[in-house]
């Protein structure tokens, strides 16, 4: 392998590997819900979402960044920000709901 291979291929390495850290692509994606089902978060590529309560559902958008996802849903259910637990897990703001575990 030549040098110039051997850059390139160090270069995607550190590209997926931030990529990983920023939680970007399909590692997110997915359906999460709480213990009892009532809240339900569907993360979809190009960062919309579904965000469902008691069979009311708002469409959001989100976007990550460290720990953090940014969720910013139309009508009643507005903005919040999750912190992405070491399990994968979304927990809401304090005192909201409870963690929400990916289901799918």
């Amino acid at each position: 392998m030549n040098h110039a291979s051997f850059r390139n291929l160090v270069l995607v390495a550190l590209l997926c590997f931030a990529c990983g850290l920023a939680a970007c692509g399909s590692k997110m994606e997915g359906t999460y819900a709480d213990p009892s089902g009532a809240f339900v978060l569907v993360l979809k590529s190009g960062g919309n979402a579904t965000f469902s309560f008691a069979g009311d559902t708002a469409s959001c958008t989100y976007g990550v960044n460290g720990d953090k996802l940014s969720l910013d849903c139309k009508g009643a259910a507005g903005k919040m920000v999750f912190t992405i637990q070491s399990d994968g897990a979304l927990a809401p703001p304090q005192g909201f709901i409870q963690p929400l575990h990916k289901t799918k």
